[in-house]
């Protein structure tokens, strides 16, 4: 959600801030604006609602220059999408960008209006500026007028200003939501998130909470908004930009969709060693003994996560027979949860920076919980503020539908689950080797799935005027419902709702007709039968029935059943495998339909503010 970009080099920067703008677009937002200081160091604003296309033709009707500047998309929270409440915002000589929610903006805006100051938006970001040029009044001196200015908000934020008094320097702070400095030749950046300047370098640093960052073209010192000089360091991205682009796909979903081959793989090469048929976690941090410690575990996460999270219990459960509570992250730290020593506190999250799963985890820190995160991003927020990381090598995604992002994290909940039982003592023997062989066979396994497109896409078609879907599944195919679901409504627009088939008689029953298609996940194994019998009863009310079905096609389901057959596996990596086919269901109904799939409305890729 939002997006910041801010350059200062040598040469016109208003081009690389446009272009870094379009890199955040999965991100989401519903503005855009920019800010630059012209050759007479004057504050040159250009704003506008839609997308970064409008505010290109705004910039060619009203051209603007500047070898220092700053851009923002916005995604609306105080006040609706409008030019007026469009980032940058200026009050006197400032200007400024800002991801985040300022808690208390309330009572500044009425003590700052009491003073004569007059508001032109209803955001809360204007307070800011407007606070930095009260406090500029009585200091003059700009960086203590900065750090007073901080000092004073509450909540969390990324912010760049700009100044017309100091047209040669960039200030940039930032508080529980991301902020990355960018070190080019000749150049300095700002952003929000890596892939906005990634065409323009790769060393970065990574800020932490209440850094402050003043930058010139000569160089830059980072310090905190108390004044204190703050060692660093800087970090390579080994990320390809290639891999930030479409490479000739339609949409970046799709496109990371397919890469999900090569993501399981980058994922099982940082911990499996398939020759020695073992598992090695240098940054996570569980020895045996403390395996042997825990009495009870919290798998805490949001969205697509968070049902990674409830396949990651079932497989923990089973395989090593330890309590495990599931939790949304939004709700986690409000019920009191019950966490001491004896209590481990696994978070997951692409981004790292999801702003309630990092409450989760500061709750689980408080409370003395061993907290473990399960991230995407190297050095992310969450992967630093936890005690050890297991990282999913899916690279960068872009689509704000997570795909790619979600398979590695159930690879990754599975090889965490693999390692607890074998440090409990719970595996049989050969049962590593046969867990091992599964993980070597997966990657195959999803391309023999993605072999299928088309014909998902001919049901797609089939079915793409419908209105409503439910999807059901059993045991560790529940979650992958929900998942289905989930994506369905995020892009097609579908209204879907996910259910254990066990609890179909318990009301959605009543929604079924011949209107309403009804996806099934079948699984062979103790449940089979169960599946095969909630199919009979869908079609018995006269439902639509689209099967994917693990092996070969099954003549039970009947001739009037579309049926796609999904490889075989472990049970515990069926998920993983199953939810491929629904990724793509979605995703060719969503495009049929004409919606903007990467960035669907009202959604952003990553949730940093509550």
């Amino acid at each position: 959600m939002c997006g910041i970009v801010g350059y200062i080099g040598v040469e016109d920067g208003v081009d690389m801030i446009v272009e870094g703008l379009r890199r955040l677009e999965y991100r989401g937002y519903d503005s855009a604006g920019i800010a630059v200081l012209d050759e007479g160091s004057r504050i040159q604003m250009v704003r506008c609602v839609g997308k970064i296309s409008e505010l290109e033709k705004k910039l060619a009707l009203n051209p603007v220059r500047g070898k220092i500047g700053i851009g923002h998309t916005r995604w609306a929270t105080h006040g609706a999408p409008s030019d007026e409440n469009a980032h940058p915002h200026r009050s006197g000589p400032f200007a400024v960008v800002h991801n985040g929610i300022i808690e208390n903006y309330g009572d500044i805006k009425e003590r700052l209006s009491a003073k004569g100051h007059v508001f032109t938006s209803e955001t809360d970001t204007e307070v800011i500026v407007k606070l930095l040029e009260e406090e500029w009044r009585a200091r003059s001196d700009y960086l203590e007028s900065v750090q007073a200015t901080l000092r004073q908000l509450r909540g969390s934020f990324a912010v760049v200003f700009l100044n017309e008094q100091e047209p040669d320097v960039l200030v940039g702070a930032r508080r529980e939501s991301p902020l990355i400095l960018g070190i080019g030749d000749g150049a300095y950046y700002f952003a929000s998130d890596i892939p906005a300047i990634l065409h323009q370098t790769r060393r970065i640093v990574l800020l932490e909470d209440d850094d402050l960052v003043v930058v010139r073209r000569d160089g830059f010192q980072i310090q905190t908004v108390d004044g204190k000089i703050r060692p660093y360091v800087v970090q390579t991205v080994d990320w390809n930009p290639v891999a930030a682009e479409k490479a000739g796909y339609k949409h970046f979903m799709q496109k990371e969709i397919f890469e999900q081959p090569r993501a399981i793989i980058d994922t099982l090469r940082s911990v499996v060693d398939f020759n020695r048929e073992q598992l090695r976690f240098a940054d996570l941090k569980i020895s045996e003994s403390l395996v042997r410690s825990i009495a009870r575990m919290y798998l805490v996460a949001c969205g697509t996560s968070f049902h990674a999270c409830l396949v990651g219990k079932y497989m923990m459960e089973q395989m090593s027979r330890v309590p495990v509570e599931v939790d949304l992250a939004s709700e986690f730290r409000y019920r009191g949860p019950l966490l001491n020593g004896e209590t481990l506190l696994m978070v997951v999250s692409q981004s790292g920076e999801t702003a309630d799963t990092r409450a989760a985890l500061k709750e689980g820190l408080d409370k003395g919980a061993h907290c473990r995160a399960i991230v995407n991003v190297v050095g992310s927020s969450l992967a630093r503020m936890a005690q050890g990381v297991l990282y999913t090598h899916a690279g960068p995604e872009i689509g704000v539908a997570s795909t790619k992002a979600f398979t590695t994290q159930l690879v990754a909940l599975f090889l965490f689950s693999l390692y607890w039982a074998h440090a409990a003592g719970k595996l049989q023997p050969g049962e590593m080797s046969y867990h091992i062989q599964a993980l070597r066979e997966l990657p195959g396994k999803i391309d023999e799935v993605l072999a299928g497109e088309e014909i998902i896409r001919e049901w797609a078609k089939q079915y793409m005027d419908r209105e409503h879907f439910l999807f059901l599944g059993r045991g560790p195919l529940y979650p992958i419902a929900l998942e289905g679901a989930l994506k369905m409504k995020e892009i097609s627009y579908i209204h879907a709702e996910g259910y254990a088939a066990g609890e179909m008689k318990h009301g959605p029953i009543a929604l079924i007709d011949d209107k309403m298609p009804v996806v099934v996940l079948v699984q062979k194994g103790a449940l089979y039968e169960k599946m095969l019998s909630n199919v009979q009863e869908v079609k018995a009310r006269g439902g639509k029935v689209l099967a994917f079905v693990e092996g070969d096609k099954d003549m039970r389901l009947g001739e009037d059943v579309l049926q796609f057959p999904v490889p075989a596996t472990s049970p515990w990596l069926s998920p993983v495998v199953f939810a491929v086919p629904l990724q793509l269901l979605a995703y060719h109904m969503a495009d049929l339909r004409g919606t903007d799939v990467d960035q669907p409305r009202n959604l952003a890729k990553s949730v940093t503010v509550e």
